[in-house]
């Protein structure tokens, strides 16, 4: 077994621990980011770090790197108070990654790419039409990690749209039927096999499958 401690982890080169880290704790969500500038610039950027928050009030939060440099979504939803949440599935892959490359604020990154600029129901922030899950969400709060400067942005979920056939009687969706993807670190994306859903667990009592 491969083992690394900390002393390792500091001397290694800044990359190789990048990717190690980004890597060693699963997969993550792969998600696209629209926004739009109070000018009507649109922009369209990747993010792994979208989770929830809480339910009642429907609230997700992703993390932000520190703002030592330009960042266009951050900008924007600081500016409209807006942005759209778009699920990354098998055929969009690549026109997803390259939302990372850094592009001039009044580039979009929708021009540079295959994916189409969506709007919905008067909401200003552009949804991603390809994208199978697609949420509107509010900016609600910003949170400093001291540590490493980074923000942890929280958003309240204001529209949700997806497919019928993947919602089910008790609210769950079912992923797999959309060929969502999961990120494995930085640059690789894996195809979740759904293999199991169980029921509520209790002490004492077998586990029960509810699929």
């Amino acid at each position: 077994m491969k083992h690394f401690n900390i002393e390792d982890l500091h001397n290694m080169p800044s990359r190789y621990r990048a990717h190690l880290i980004n890597s060693c704790t699963g997969y993550k969500s792969a998600n696209l980011l629209g926004s739009k500038s109070n000018t009507g610039n649109s922009n369209l950027a990747i993010f792994n770090s979208v989770v929830h928050i809480g339910s009642t009030p429907p609230m997700l939060g992703f993390i932000l790197r520190p703002l030592t440099v330009k960042r266009n979504t951050y900008s924007n939803f600081k500016e409209t108070g807006f942005f759209t949440v778009n699920q990354i599935n098998k055929d969009i892959i690549e026109d997803a990654h390259h939302t990372s490359a850094s592009y001039e604020v009044d580039i979009s990154e929708f021009s540079k790419t295959n994916l189409t600029e969506s709007y919905l129901d008067n909401f200003l922030a552009p949804y991603v039409k390809e994208s199978a899950i697609k949420l509107g969400c509010s900016y609600v709060n910003q949170y400093e990690i001291k540590e490493n400067g980074c923000l942890l942005i929280i958003g309240a979920i204001e529209h949700i749209y997806l497919p019928d056939n993947i919602l089910k009687e008790d609210g769950w969706l079912q992923l797999d039927k959309t060929s969502g993807v999961a990120v494995n670190g930085l640059d690789a994306y894996a195809l979740p096999a759904l293999l199991g859903r169980f029921g509520y667990a209790k002490p004492n009592e077998p586990t029960k499958t509810i699929l």
